[in-house]
């Protein structure tokens, strides 16, 4: 591969760290980049934590953000437990466990951390590392500082600072206006969308409509189209997919349908939707699903509303019966949101003093990460940039120009901007 070389590691952990012979044990994938010309460099280690949750580690193809970082550090890339290359977890293996609830409730920020540090130990001769913590990886940093602060330099973060003094209901009461503020956004670039989408819908809404893997295609589903509002070329994607919505008889085009199941499947990423509200979870909370209470306070956001509104990074219980690859989690998802006590993600005294040095930036329109749920975490030793420059994948947009600004934060050698 063009501008690095690689080497992989793994590693077997057990499924659940508290209790290693429970579920016994899976393996670990990570692989390791370098610069050709510094193979033989003693160069720090940067370990990238992936967004998501679900979400393996990237595939890189050179450039970005991996180019940047390469001109410092060996970079980890690691597939977190139940993705890619690390023992992936879909409707196949989930079937054959015991306790499925119990199993997936093992595969939170706590248990990927434990990861990172067995195979730090391992693998790396227990080196100290830094973070570089996309999305849902700026979550996982802070439960890192949380627990293993020793084994860290510095951390990175962009758009993932989690809301960590907030339940998920809060979470979503915040996001809610975001995501309403991206359709508004949609509709003000692309205003010929609005009347096509209801007319989508309305078809969807008039008779049944199969998609090409035999599941139904409904308003809801369409409604998914807009979990990529927030990135920085997503409202254009939504308009070019539905640019070819229509034949010229008034049909759904076939080349939609596909578009479609690519766009909302969850088929490469089931832990995607399976953790997605597990992730905010700690203590005590009402059971139940954070996302749907929050859309039922929301008429504009209901499948038979005109303008149809688009839904974000949310999940449904009913996705689990519409999505063939979620259909197999339906009963341990059930049972999750009905769990009401979960153990702590986050040490919020510990963070507030933390000493780790901590570079992050915040983006001002982000809808999946609100920039004051996330400011309000407590965090020492913490250098924030807010800009209103990128969206929630400023990281792989511009990552070559966002990750050395951060690298100089860190250092003390650039200055903190308003928003």
């Amino acid at each position: 591969m063009t501008g690095f070389t690689v080497r992989e590691h793994r590693v077997e952990v057990p499924v659940d760290w508290s209790a290693p012979d429970r579920f016994g044990s899976i393996e670990v994938f990570a692989r390791e980049l370098v610069d050709p010309e510094k193979a033989s460099d003693d160069l720090p280690l940067l370990l990238f934590l992936q967004g998501g949750p679900g979400g393996q580690g990237p595939r890189p193809l050179g450039g970005g953000w991996v180019a940047a970082a390469l001109e410092k550090y060996r970079v980890i890339l690691l597939d977190q437990r139940g993705t890619g290359r690390s023992s992936p977890v879909d409707g196949r293996v989930i079937s054959r466990v015991d306790d499925p609830a119990g199993y997936l409730a093992c595969f939170r920020g706590d248990a990927i951390v434990a990861d990172a540090e067995h195979l730090r130990a391992t693998v790396f001769g227990g080196r100290q590392w830094a973070t570089l913590g996309q999305s849902y990886g700026g979550f996982l940093t802070l439960t890192y500082l949380s627990r293993h602060p020793e084994a860290l330099t510095r951390c990175f973060v962009t758009g993932g600072l989690p809301p960590a003094t907030v339940d998920a209901e809060a979470v979503y009461a915040a996001t809610f206006p975001r995501q309403a503020a991206r359709n508004r956004e949609l509709a003000r670039l692309h205003p010929a969308d609005v009347p096509l989408l209801g007319a989508v819908a309305d078809l969807l809404s008039d008779r049944p409509v199969t998609l090409p893997t035999g599941e139904p295609f409904t308003v809801e589903r369409l409604q998914q189209l807009g979990q990529g509002l927030g990135m920085s070329t997503g409202i254009d994607e939504v308009h070019w997919l539905l640019d070819t919505a229509l034949t010229p008889a008034g049909a759904l085009s076939d080349a939609f349908l596909g578009s479609v199941v690519s766009a909302t499947g969850f088929d490469s990423n089931p832990l995607y939707a399976v953790l997605q509200e597990v992730i905010y979870h700690q203590g005590h909370r009402e059971p139940g699903w954070a996302a749907q209470r929050e859309r039922d306070q929301w008429p504009t956001f209901d499948p038979d509303a005109r303008p149809l509104q688009l839904t974000g990074e949310t999940i449904f219980p009913w996705m689990y019966e519409q999505h063939a690859a979620l259909r197999p989690f339906r009963a341990a998802a059930e049972a999750l949101a009905a769990r009401t006590e979960w153990p702590a993600l986050y040490d919020l005294d510990r963070l507030a003093a933390n000493e780790v040095p901590v570079a992050a930036v915040q983006y001002y329109d982000d809808p999946y990460v609100d920039l004051d749920l996330a400011l309000a975490t407590p965090v020492g030793n913490l250098d924030v940039w807010i800009t209103n420059e990128h969206l929630h994948d400023g990281l792989r947009a511009a990552g070559d120009t966002i990750l050395p600004r951060l690298f100089d934060l860190a250092a003390g050698k650039a200055r903190v901007t308003g928003r």
